[in-house]
């Protein structure tokens, strides 16, 4: 075995080098390499990350300037979720007499709802809360135990403030652009309602089978041309089976 002490010639680059090398400097040379790798994974570690902003910031930060110029009322029904809300523009003609602020968001998720909930509903003290929620993360491949999960957490966060207020969770739709996705869709309605039927304070509107034919399709007459989103016809449906939860009006109808 030769001796680690000895020179280690390298022939090919004897003339760059101006002196010989032995293997304790090669070694000496790794193990400082070593050291400002780990430095600068550390620094890296320790810096303050980058904030990336969240997808839905523009839209509620759109709401949240309205209700600076508008402060919307408290102890109103709250609707929030996804774009079956949002699209809902005939809401107060739908539901006379009742107080209602309507925060949905076009696309929303329920991670996205459990993200905002202290901007999109704990500021509005509502009496109620009634969610639609959960189509897009079923359209988007997620689970019902992923749904139902992040369902948990954002009940967890209101009942950490709001211990006594109602959230109603309205079931997902049958519409006919997502009915290749019905099977899933109905795991997750089940599971969200098998979880609502343990807890006091929550409710579950069923809308599923109101909204198909006798013989278990979509109804056609219910949808606008997207196949996703409700008509007003689909919102009336919506009203009939919704209102008896909301108790009786909190204003005079003339």
């Amino acid at each position: 075995m030769p001796d680690l002490m000895q020179p280690v010639i390298y022939p090919r680059f004897t003339a760059l080098l101006p002196a010989p090398i032995y293997y304790p400097a090669i070694k000496m040379f790794f193990r400082a390499c070593v050291r400002l790798i780990c430095a600068v994974l550390l620094l890296a570690a320790n810096s303050p990350a980058q904030a990336q902003p969240h997808r839905f910031e523009s839209s509620v930060l759109a709401y949240e300037a309205a209700d600076k110029t508008n402060p919307p009322p408290h102890n109103a029904i709250l609707l929030a979720g996804d774009s079956q809300f949002f699209r809902w523009r005939t809401v107060h003609e739908d539901l006379p007499g009742y107080t209602i602020v309507n925060r949905g968001i076009d696309s929303l998720q329920m991670s996205d709802l459990r993200y905002y909930a202290d901007r999109l509903v704990l500021p509005y003290q509502p009496r109620m809360i009634v969610l639609h929620i959960g189509g897009n993360d079923v359209h988007g491949g997620r689970g019902a135990s992923d749904i139902l999960a992040d369902f948990k957490l954002f009940v967890a966060k209101v009942r950490e403030k709001m211990p006594q207020v109602p959230i109603a969770f309205t079931s997902m739709t049958p519409g006919p652009a997502r009915w290749p996705e019905a099977a899933r869709r109905k795991e997750a309605n089940q599971a969200i309602k098998d979880y609502v039927a343990t807890q006091p304070g929550l409710l579950f509107i069923d809308l599923w089978n109101a909204m198909l034919t006798p013989d278990g399709q979509p109804r056609q007459d219910l949808w606008v041309a997207d196949g996703v989103h409700s008509n007003h016809e689909g919102y009336r449906l919506r009203v009939a089976i919704m209102r008896p939860l909301l108790g009786l009006p909190d204003q005079k109808q003339e």
